[in-house]
C-alpha cells in the first residue's frame, strides 16, 4: 500500500477514517449477525453481565470516565498491545513504560485522587521512557525488532484475540469463559484487529491511538446523554 512507502499525513488521516468507518460496518454486521442467531439458535441472556464498575465511574465522575475512555485507556491500552507490533526502538521503549505502569498500579492507593494518580504515573512514564533510550544500547532496540518485524502476523492477531479478552474483566471480577461473555468481547477483538491494520498502514504509534480514542468517544457520545440526564 502506497502508505507504507509514503509519509503524506492527508493519506494516513484518509486511511485512518476509512478504517474506523469499515470497523463501524464490522460491528454492524456482527450484531446484526447476533440477533439472528439469538432469534433463530439461542437463547442468550446479555443482561446477566453489566459493566458495573465502569457505569459506577460514569455516573459518579463523568469527567473521570471521560479522561480514561478518550485519553489514558487508548495510550496505555496500544502501547501494550500495538507498540509490538512491527516496531521502531520508540514503540518498544512505549511497550516496556506500559508494562512498568501496569506494575506500578499495584503500589498506587485506590483511593488516591484520579487526576493527581495519573499526572503522577504519566510523569514518571515520561521519565522512564527518557531512561530507557540512555540505558540501553540502540542494537537492543534493533535486534528486537528485527524478530518482532519478522512475526508481525502472529502478533496481530493474537494481540487483537487478547485484547478482546482482556475486556472480559469489563463484566466480571475472575476469568471466566461461557458464550454470551465470548459474544459480549467479540467486537473488542474487531477493534483490536483494526488498530493493529491502522498501526501496519500507517507504521506510527498515533494511529492507533487515535483510532482507540475515537471508538470510545463513541461510546461516550451514546452513553453520556443517558447519564447526565
Amino acid at each position: 500500500m502506497n502508505l507504507l512507502r509514503q509519509n503524506n499525513l492527508e493519506l494516513k488521516v484518509k486511511n485512518l477514517i476509512r478504517n474506523f468507518a469499515l470497523m463501524i460496518l464490522c460491528y454492524f454486521l456482527f450484531f446484526i449477525g447476533l440477533q439472528v442467531l439469538d432469534v433463530l439458535i439461542f437463547d442468550l441472556n446479555f443482561q446477566k453481565y453489566e459493566q458495573i464498575e465502569i457505569l459506577k465511574i460514569l455516573e459518579e465522575s463523568p469527567l473521570q470516565f471521560i479522561f480514561l475512555a478518550a485519553v489514558a485507556a487508548p495510550i496505555l491500552e496500544e502501547s501494550i498491545f500495538r507498540s509490538v507490533l512491527k516496531p521502531s526502538a520508540s514503540s518498544l521503549k512505549l511497550f516496556i513504560c506500559a508494562i512498568l505502569y501496569i506494575i506500578s498500579t499495584l503500589f498506587i492507593p485506590e483511593d488516591a485522587h484520579w487526576l493527581l494518580k495519573y499526572a503522577l504515573v504519566f510523569g514518571s512514564l515520561f521519565l522512564c521512557y527518557y531512561a530507557l533510550g540512555e540505558l540501553i544500547p540502540p542494537r537492543f532496540y534493533k535486534y528486537a525488532c528485527y524478530w518482532l518485524h519478522k512475526y508481525y502476523l502472529i502478533i496481530w492477531i493474537a494481540g487483537s484475540i487478547i485484547f478482546g479478552f482482556v475486556h472480559i474483566y469489563n463484566y466480571v471480577d475472575s476469568f471466566q469463559l461461557d458464550l454470551v461473555l465470548i459474544m459480549m468481547i467479540f467486537p473488542r477483538i474487531i477493534a483490536g484487529f483494526f488498530f493493529g491494520k491502522i498501526k501496519l498502514e500507517n507504521k506510527e504509534m498515533i494511529w492507533p491511538i487515535l483510532m482507540h480514542s475515537m471508538n470510545n468517544s463513541m461510546v461516550l457520545i451514546i452513553l453520556l446523554p443517558f447519564t447526565l440526564s
